[in-house]
């Protein structure tokens, strides 16, 4: 199993950012998919999961409205949309399917 997040950066409050997870090394048309995130000095924390078909998805309060998972089973790949984002949002991002997780991309959301 294979992940590599990209896409994260330096962004302003406000803006907006499109992460991307590559997969390979398993099935990935029939796989659930999830973004966490882990901010300095805090846990790691679950922010959206899409179903194996992309026909559910859900997140956590804290980016619902804000954020959009989604996925192209085509390319094995996963992505997330970041809008309206805040310096809360600052983290470093990971991909992760079962027990197995990328290496993350840094996002920072700052003035």
């Amino acid at each position: 199993v294979q992940l590599v997040e990209s896409g994260g950066g330096l962004v302003q409050p406000g803006g907006s950012l499109r992460l991307s997870c590559a997969a390979s090394g398993f099935t990935f048309s029939s796989s659930t998919m999830s973004w966490f995130r882990q901010a300095p000095g805090k846990e790691r924390e679950f922010v959206a999961t899409i179903s194996w078909s992309g026909g559910s998805t859900y997140y956590a309060d804290s980016v619902k409205g804000r954020f959009t998972i989604s996925r192209d089973n085509a390319k094995n790949m996963m992505y997330l949309q970041m809008n309206s984002l805040k310096p809360e949002d600052t983290a470093v991002y990971y991909c992760k399917r079962g027990n197995s997780w990328g290496q993350g991309t840094q996002v920072t959301v700052s003035s």
